[in-house]
């Protein structure tokens, strides 16, 4: 039995329906001089009325729907108190905002936040899964081009048991 939560998305292709569990995607986005940014409307759905934009590792922003975000707060709970775990704690929870829509479906980034990414007016977002990412176009291209040439050994060492 399949559990549905609204941040799932559906996709039609010939004739059928699926139901996918995860974000994806790539989208192109500008944000503009007051920090607001357009979420693509099937993403605004799949986010909710509120959800949370923080840090994200790699430079890049993370945008969790409600739901995702209280349960990885349930993991942080069970954390040690050692070093290692209150530093990323201190990382990821300084720039956590609760954030909402607009009446034009935009969100508005903190400051720190836009510094943290280097968001300067071209914006990348694409679907990870749970969560969203919004990254800086250099920085989103710069990973790409870092990256390609290994993707595949990654895809080897996460996968090949289940290939």
């Amino acid at each position: 039995m399949l559990k549905m939560v609204k941040w799932w998305c559906k996709v039609v292709t010939s004739g059928e329906k699926w139901v996918i569990n995860m974000f994806m995607g790539e989208y192109h986005h500008t944000i503009d001089d007051k920090g607001r940014i357009t979420i693509p409307s099937k993403l605004r759905y799949e986010l909710g009325e509120e959800f949370i934009v923080t840090k994200g590792l790699d430079g890049c922003l993370f945008v969790y729907p409600k739901e995702e975000w209280n349960a990885i707060a349930n993991k942080y709970k069970d954390l040690p108190n050692t070093k290692d775990a209150r530093n990323y704690l201190r990382f990821f929870l300084s720039g956590a905002v609760v954030s909402y829509f607009d009446k034009q479906g935009r969100i508005n980034i903190s400051q720190p936040l836009i510094n943290y990414a280097a968001l300067d007016k071209e914006c990348i977002i694409i679907g990870v899964n749970e969560r969203l990412e919004i990254w800086s176009k250099d920085r989103w291209e710069e990973f790409l081009h870092n990256n390609e040439d290994t993707i595949s050994d990654i895809a080897d060492k996460l996968f090949a048991p289940n290939l």
